[in-house]
């Protein structure tokens, strides 16, 4: 008794106390005596020593309280039966507190459940009305201190003794081999663990019962939460997030909840770690992840705002069977940043002003584990738009709960997927999951119509909706910039033409992963390790070192999109297919720079060919489907126009030069015409004369400059060469410049002079006008037809033409510098494997013969409106401009490279000129004069004499110097 008054004293003066924390295995509560505070770390002003009483072991110690308290259902909010429920007070004494997944006392009544029906009704929140508030709580059966005996702790692999400033010491104790891990696999689930996360069995929302179901998931899941071991965290929020925010008397909304992960995705759930919304006994019927790596303020603003809008939309669906005005509460948000020195630090300042993070209650290692993530979860009611406003309530923006999930380590974007999928909707067991890059903007109702595709028509495992290119305000970026229409029109064909087509046929090759949605029990695994989400994780082990993988696997996995989008139409024993949603949309940022969009496409054109390949290669596994005999007469279809089309883009550079040396045929003829009796008029040489000349000379440039994109190619950085890439592509819009022209030339000219007498008849009979017309018509004449169908003509108008000029440097230098690196397989970006050093650690130690767990953590409340402030003020000040200057190192590799390739250059194509000009026809004809047969040569005669000459002016020295040592001897 007295023990536990010294305790609350102590707690109440912002001095170092002990929290409970729960063990696996526990099941009776015990005390522990006050430990002495540590040293407080220089970068935090106030900032005390908490002894967290937690074990990853097997038994803890904790404190039980010297007056009867109870457990509040969800996260240890003292309940006394015998006092009113009060509103969350603004201060308090000891404001951090730590469980082991959310069970813990609270003494002198700081913190007091809300009473039931506090939340508005437009956002009524089930999890704390009835009858979650109104349950019986879970006393604490001992009310005197009691001491249990420690049992024998288990051995954790590789785990380092812990030294006394909490990090790693050097020391190794007790260890087993490191066993060498597969994303691929997931482990067999806890039947006890896997049964409380299922939902397939709950009653509709709407049924008798379903309060009932609510109520006893959430005991279920307490049991497991009060046994897990698991450090969790809760910290206020700032008092300027709770003003700006509608509700404030729930702990959803007043707390974040911190865990510190150390476990590998694939055992999140295994580890019993917990997320907020399976303890408040919510059904998660969207799960939206947002995948980020360096991306700023500016484009996370742009996407989470859009994702708060789509929210808006479905709660304002009052009519709808499963959206409501609560329909926030069927809602989960995932921010996964791929690297914690890779994330933009205004991004994280954003994240903490809506009260999300806070970096005062990181830890770095738990029980001398690492932190693999560190995961924070708050339910946000405001956000920030674009000129860093805040939004919220007042602009009818509803609550959203948000799971932000910092890595320590840049890991790569599939490997956030993988946190994604086999960590937290395991968890959440959500219906559709849908994925947004941070950057792409989706429009205000767009998920909510990826959302309905799934609901009618249970077949659909996977759906996604136009990717539009940003175009800036009032469409500048097309006008000033050739290469962003250019992709613009690309985009907008595609959203047209080939989406739709797939789409009929029920297998799209690709659903982008900047806007993509799936349903969640389409892509679970049909065993261990095989499934759509094992085939799409193998993609995470081609850039492990020691993996057994082809770089003809490693290419392919470059788009594991593709390869998860395959998977799921061949899933064995399953009929699913796959959806276009054009009223889906969504906008994004394109390259607006010729060295970042060469880089992209490498990934794009090498991932996408190998994956096709994959697919037409595996498409004997449709046999296994549940498909009907017209679905897989279908994709029979599809599988031959896929494959036709990849015959012509692995042909594209040959067809695109044949269609130049045609062109340049039909000019020759005239040209040679005018040697004849017979001569055709000049009036039909597009240059009146000088057409073979100019087409000639171009002809020899574009030979000479397809070499150079090869040299360019291997072992280049398009960063270290961007002018001669400008040059490249100078050049191929000038030799498209002139096959356009020749082109229209001669039909204009043929239909010019073409008799009517019989009709069209005598027009039509000209082959090469014929060919001509009827190509043009069915590419270009097409897009125009297909465009006015779809009512988006704008783009035929606006960016017409700079696809056209651009369309031979995409053949001629995206794939060839796409095919001359097939041999790298990175994403562009290099891996981070630094671990933040200024973050505490959660330390275990021996006292009193027990072990107890020392986490360093900011005590005062006041430290959370400090940081709050910081951010604001971080915000408030100018964006430093982005460096864009290379390393030294980068710059010095740059110019040797630079260097080598001017050298081999100069040396290649020197000599391609010269005999190039030499041999060509017009230069012959300079030279022979009168000479009809062709016979002499005078550049030959000219080397012949050169080659004498040289010879005899070695032979003169070598006698020259014969006679004169002979003499001199």
């Amino acid at each position: 008794m007295e023990n536990n008054k010294k305790r609350g004293a102590a707690n109440a003066a912002g001095r170092p106390g002990e929290y409970e924390m729960l063990d696996r295995n526990m099941t009776n509560p015990y005390t522990n005596p006050s430990a002495p505070p540590m040293a407080q770390p220089p970068h935090y002003d106030n900032l005390n020593t908490v002894n967290v009483s937690r074990s990853d072991l097997e038994v803890l110690e904790t404190t039980a309280p010297a007056e009867p308290y109870n457990y509040d259902m969800y996260s240890g909010y003292h309940h006394n039966p015998a006092e009113h429920a009060a509103p969350y007070p603004s201060e308090h004494a000891a404001p951090y507190h730590a469980d082991a997944g959310a069970g813990y006392f609270q003494h002198d009544g700081q913190y007091v459940q809300p009473a039931a029906g506090q939340y508005h009704q437009e956002y009524a929140n089930s999890g704390y009305m009835e009858p979650g508030m109104g349950q019986p709580s879970k006393p604490l059966p001992l009310p005197t201190p009691q001491t249990l005996t420690l049992h024998e702790a288990y051995s954790i692999p590789s785990t380092p003794i812990m030294s006394d400033d909490g990090g790693p010491s050097g020391k190794e104790g007790k260890s087993t081999p490191a066993i060498k891990f597969d994303p691929r696999i997931m482990p067999d689930p806890d039947p006890a663990v896997a049964s409380l996360y299922d939902v397939q069995q709950a009653p509709p929302p709407g049924a008798r019962n379903y309060k009932r179901y609510q109520s006893q998931r959430r005991r279920k899941l307490k049991a497991v939460e009060l046994t897990s071991g698991n450090l969790v965290l809760d910290s206020p929020v700032p008092t300027s997030v709770l003003e700006k925010g509608k509700f404030s008397d729930a702990k959803e909304f007043t707390h974040v909840r911190y865990t510190p992960v150390t476990s590998d995705a694939n055992e999140f759930m295994n580890q019993k770690y917990t997320l907020r919304p399976t303890l408040l006994g919510r059904q998660t019927e969207i799960f939206i992840v947002l995948t980020m790596y360096n991306e700023d303020e500016i484009l996370f603003n742009r996407t989470f705002t859009a994702v708060m809008k789509n929210i808006a939309h479905l709660c304002s669906r009052t009519n709808s069977r499963t959206w409501g005005p609560n329909s926030w509460e069927k809602i989960v948000v995932c921010i996964v940043a791929d690297g914690m020195t890779k994330v933009d630090e205004r991004v994280l300042a954003v994240l903490g002003v809506l009260g999300v993070y806070q970096e005062g209650i990181m830890q770095k290692t738990v029980n001398g584990d690492e932190v693999v993530t560190h995961l924070f979860e708050y339910t946000v009611q405001t956000g920030m738009d674009t000129n860093m406003n805040f939004i919220g309530h007042q602009q009818g923006m509803p609550p959203v709960q948000v799971l932000f999930c910092l890595k320590t380590k840049n890991a790569k974007k599939i490997n956030s997927h993988r946190w994604f999928f086999n960590a937290f909707s395991e968890v959440l067991q959500p219906n559709i999951c849908v994925l947004i890059d941070v950057g792409t903007k989706p429009t205000g109702t767009s998920i909510y119509h990826l959302w309905k595709s799934f609901d009618h028509d249970e077949r659909v495992a996977g759906a996604c909706g136009e990717i539009a290119a940003d175009l800036g305000k009032g469409c500048k970026h097309v006008f000033l910039n050739p290469l962003v229409a250019a992709q613009n029109f690309e985009y907008k064909i595609s959203n047209i033409l080939d989406k739709p087509l797939e789409s009929v046929f029920g297998y799209i090759s690709v659903l982008p992963g900047a806007f993509s949605a799936y349903r969640y029990a389409a892509l679970k695994n049909t065993s261990k390790d095989t499934g759509p989400l094992a085939e799409y994780f193998k993609g995470e082990l081609m850039h492990t070192d020691g993996t057994d993988s082809t770089i003809f696997q490693a290419n392919m996995y470059l788009a594991e999109d593709r390869i998860l989008c395959f998977e799921l139409v061949a899933k064995r024993r399953c009929n699913y297919i796959l959806r276009y949603v054009k009223a889906a949309k969504a906008v994004t940022d394109v390259p607006d720079n010729l060295a970042e969009l060469i880089s992209q496409r490498r990934r794009w054109l090498n991932g996408s060919f190998f994956a096709a390949f994959y697919a037409i290669v595996h498409w004997y596994r449709m046999i296994g489907t549940s498909h009907s005999l017209y679905r897989r007469l279908m994709l029979t279809i599809e599988l031959i126009y896929q494959s036709i089309s990849m015959i012509f883009s692995w042909f594209a550079i040959a067809n695109f030069y044949l269609a130049y040396f045609f062109l340049e045929q039909n000019v020759k003829t005239i040209y040679d015409s005018q040697k004849t009796d017979d001569p055709i008029s000049k009036n039909s040489d597009p240059f009146h004369g000088a057409g073979y000349i100019v087409m000639e000379i171009f002809r020899e440039l574009y030979i000479l400059a397809l070499v150079m994109q090869f040299v360019l190619s291997l072992g280049n950085r398009p960063q270290g060469t961007k002018a001669i890439y400008r040059l490249s592509v100078l050049l191929f819009t000038i030799i498209m410049i002139i096959i356009t022209y020749v082109a229209m030339y001669g039909v204009v000219y043929t239909a010019v002079h073409t008799n009517y007498d019989n009709g069209v008849d005598g027009l039509l009979k000209e082959e090469k006008f014929r060919d001509i017309i009827i190509s043009m018509a069915a590419t270009y004449g097409l897009y125009l037809i297909s465009s006015l169908l779809y009512f988006e003509p704008w783009h035929m108008f606006t960016s017409f033409i700079q696809y056209m000029l651009w369309l031979p440097s995409s053949i001629n230098i995206l794939m060839v510098y796409a095919f001359c690196n097939t041999h790298d397989v990175s994403w562009g970006t290099k891996g981070d494997t630094a671990i933040a050093s200024s973050l505490g650690h959660a330390k275990i130690e021996k006292k009193d013969g027990k072990e107890v767990a020392h986490v360093d953590i900011a005590t005062d409340a006041e430290d959370a409106n400090k940081d709050y402030e910081a951010f604001i003020v971080e915000l408030k000040s100018p964006k430093p401009p982005a460096s864009t200057k290379r390393d030294a190192a980068t710059k010095r590799e740059d110019q040797n490279k630079i260097f080598r390739t001017t050298l081999v250059l100069a040396w290649m194509c020197s000599n391609m000129v010269l005999a190039m000009v030499i041999s060509s026809e017009w230069f012959a004809d300079a030279t022979t004069g009168d000479d009809t047969t062709g016979s002499h040569n005078e550049y030959l005669s000219f080397i012949f004499w050169s080659v004498a000459g040289l010879a005899a002016f070695r032979f003169i020295g070598s006698v020259w110097y014969r006679l004169r040592f002979m003499f001199h001897d």
